[in-house]
């Protein structure tokens, strides 16, 4: 699987980097036909508590899987954004099965 990761408007450092890398390559145990993934981290301009932005799109035959999500932290927003992607493979791989 082919990861991408866009750090807008900053740099983001090797453990945060490290980090997204092995979560989003844990997604293989819940749908293995993955092809890519992009991952998008971006600060948003308002400057209250929670203004750290996620946005991950997996590319996976048929159509894609996306998902967006804002937290006090570029971790909890990754893992808020897994835990939405991990739900939405699972329907597609149930619809696939016919359950």
């Amino acid at each position: 699987m082919d990861i991408k990761i866009h750090s807008i408007h900053f740099d983001a450092d090797k453990k945060l980097i490290d980090f997204i890398n092995n979560k989003v390559k844990k997604l293989i145990q819940f749908y293995d036909n993955i092809i890519g993934a992009e991952v998008f981290l971006r600060v948003e301009k308002d400057q209250g508590p929670e203004n750290k932005l996620a946005e991950i799109r997996l590319d996976i035959p048929g159509n894609d899987v996306f998902a967006k999500k804002k937290s006090k932290s570029f971790e909890e927003s990754i893992d808020n954004s897994i835990d939405a992607i991990k739900r939405q493979l699972t329907k597609i791989k149930e619809k696939q099965r016919g359950v």
